[in-house]
């Protein structure tokens, strides 16, 4: 049987696309030499190219995902392993492109992709499954900002955030009126529409959520100890927190959570990695958000959970390449 060929496609938009091209070379590493041909092809929005082993670049045609090597030898690949972090690999630009070109491709659909990156949409859509998240304002830029109705509705302190943005850019904590302001702005420089969030008091989680051999599983809950405020950039990526695997929680809790995040997964439709987060208060998690493509260098918390939970990230990365092969 000939090797498939599968291109690890990492990079991205943001400023995140350094964590991908960290996710992307532990994939890199662990995928079966046996079973496939292994290609790193990185996305920046100045350029998309393909490294070979010497570190040299080739760019990629768009009009078919190949690319032509000055060897004169062209690869057209079988799938991609997408593993981008925030645009346009999480945001559903990258896979409609793909599924026009008819190329195949791991994790969710272009729709899931959009959808669970816009938190806004994402907690509307689940509100209705039954899984409750903080109270919130949702604004867009230019609209009329009344900070005294704010602070009645949401009471102080609440968040302020980017509606649409990956890994904790543009967040606030706001703890008294003053600062409202400057966490606006700040949320407003990442993205045109914010949230403004209610303060839950209580211990925040990230639960891996993947569906493997065909079965909807919780890889594992990680109880998130920031050494500041809260799990912002710096805390996820940085290591300005602590993760605790498995997280202190009590048998009905952990119950609970597993329920909540599998009845989310299964509710969005989603497929492959995903990494949800809680806040639990009085022992009922409420949601924050859904990522889609989350962190997956070593030190990220879903391939710890995998560890834990008994999977390799040979087996993990090699059912995903699996179920993109058998997509028709």
């Amino acid at each position: 049987m000939s090797k498939k060929n599968v291109a690890v496609v990492m990079g991205g938009y943001s400023d995140e696309y350094k964590v991908s091209l960290k996710s992307g070379q532990l994939i890199f590493d662990s995928l079966d030499r046996d079973l496939y041909n292994v290609y790193k092809v990185v996305i920046l929005k100045e350029e998309w190219y393909f490294l070979d082993d010497r570190g040299e670049k080739s760019s990629i045609n768009k009009a078919d995902f190949s690319v032509s090597l000055s060897s004169g030898f062209k690869v057209k690949f079988d799938a991609c392993f997408n593993i981008i972090h925030g645009r346009p690999g999480e945001n559903g630009e990258l896979q409609a492109y793909w599924n026009t070109i008819g190329q195949k491709y791991t994790g969710c659909d272009f729709y899931q992709s959009a959808l669970t990156f816009n938190k806004k949409d994402t907690l509307a859509v689940l509100s209705k499954y039954g899984i409750p998240s903080a109270k919130s304002i949702y604004l867009r830029h230019g609209e009329e900002i009344n900070e005294d109705q704010i602070i009645k509705e949401l009471g102080l302190p609440l968040f302020v955030k980017p509606n649409q943005s990956g890994s904790s850019l543009g967040i606030s904590k706001v703890k008294q009126q003053s600062e409202l302001k400057k966490a606006l702005e700040f949320a407003f420089a990442e993205d045109e529409e914010i949230l403004i969030e209610s303060f839950l008091d209580g211990m925040e989680v990230s639960v891996g959520v993947v569906d493997f051999n065909n079965e909807t599983i919780v890889l594992g809950i990680t109880e998130i100890v920031p050494f500041k405020e809260f799990f912002d950039y710096e805390a996820k990526y940085e290591g300005a927190s602590e993760e605790i695997t498995p997280a202190r929680i009590d048998d009905e809790t952990r119950k609970r959570v597993e329920e909540i995040s599998k009845r989310a997964y299964e509710a969005l439709g989603m497929s492959g990695f995903s990494r949800s987060e809680f806040i639990i208060m009085n022992g009922i998690p409420y949601m924050l958000e859904m990522n889609t493509n989350p962190g997956f260098s070593p030190a990220s918390i879903l391939p710890q959970q995998a560890k834990i939970y008994g999977i390799s990230i040979k087996d993990l990365c090699g059912n995903e390449v699996e179920k993109a092969l058998a997509k028709k």
